[in-house]
């Protein structure tokens, strides 16, 4: 979708919700009702004059129906191999767009990490300049990444989270509050097994829902939790060493 059709829409919308006609609109304008109509047609051809105007008429904001415009555009799944080369290759942009990610605030992270507010600022620009956030006064910023966004499974990202923070991760006991870890195998069909992932993918994003709802509570209220979620059909390499001869790993489709 393009950014007029956006922009018209937009603008559509305000007009209903401000109960104002084309009829009504054309005699503000000064202009005929029948050009009013074209404006607003699907081939409609709009000047930022005339657009000034209308938000004018509307009493609508010129930067609000702008970041209006920003919201429409499609977001991303996930980033190219150029975007996230760049991300991974300094640490502070890395930490900057996985806060990010978390949906934190610019004084949640400078009050959190060793970032000065201007080592901040670069890196919130850095990452407008990618694409994966819309920078706004003061520091706010619209993040860009579809709900199900993930870092791309052979990318520069991830390369760097088996590298570095793997490990880590499961170097701790899983016997904290709230930690579990699970490891269950089987052998199920081929249709359940992509039932079965959604249903994971799902958990992933109310984990991502309810950690933006939590953002109200105080901070002592809350911990930092972090899910790994991993599905793969694989086997051990110290059994598959024990394997006859005659079982084909991996199973022929």
């Amino acid at each position: 979708m393009s950014t007029t059709h956006d922009l018209i829409e937009i603008l559509k919308a305000e007009l209903k919700a401000a109960g104002l006609t084309y009829a009504a609109l054309a005699r503000e304008l000064g202009i005929a009702e029948s050009s009013v109509k074209r404006m607003f047609s699907t081939a409609g051809d709009i000047s930022l004059s005339r657009v000034d105007a209308i938000c004018r008429i509307l009493k609508l904001d010129f930067a609000d129906l702008s970041r209006s415009v920003a919201e429409c555009e499609p977001l991303l799944t996930e980033l190219s191999l150029a975007q996230e080369r760049a991300v991974v290759a300094d640490r502070q942009l890395l930490l900057v767009a996985i806060c990010c990610l978390s949906r934190w605030s610019f004084e949640q992270i400078v009050a959190t990490y060793r970032l000065s507010e201007p080592e901040c600022i670069r890196a919130l620009v850095q990452l407008d300049r990618l694409g994966v956030i819309d920078l706004r006064p003061d520091n706010r910023y619209h993040l860009k990444l579809a709900k199900g966004f993930r870092w791309r499974p052979h990318g520069p990202v991830m390369g760097f989270f088996r590298a570095e923070v793997i490990d880590d991760y499961f170097d701790g006991g899983f016997d904290g509050e709230s930690e579990m870890l699970m490891v269950v195998n089987g052998q199920i069909g081929r249709s359940q097994a992509r039932a079965l992932r959604e249903r994971l993918a799902r958990i992933g994003q109310d984990f991502a829902q309810q950690h933006i709802v939590d953002q109200k509570l105080p901070a002592d209220q809350r911990r930092p939790y972090t899910i790994v979620v991993g599905m793969r059909s694989w086997l051990m390499a110290a059994f598959r060493d024990l394997m006859r001869p005659e079982v084909q790993w991996p199973p022929q489709a």
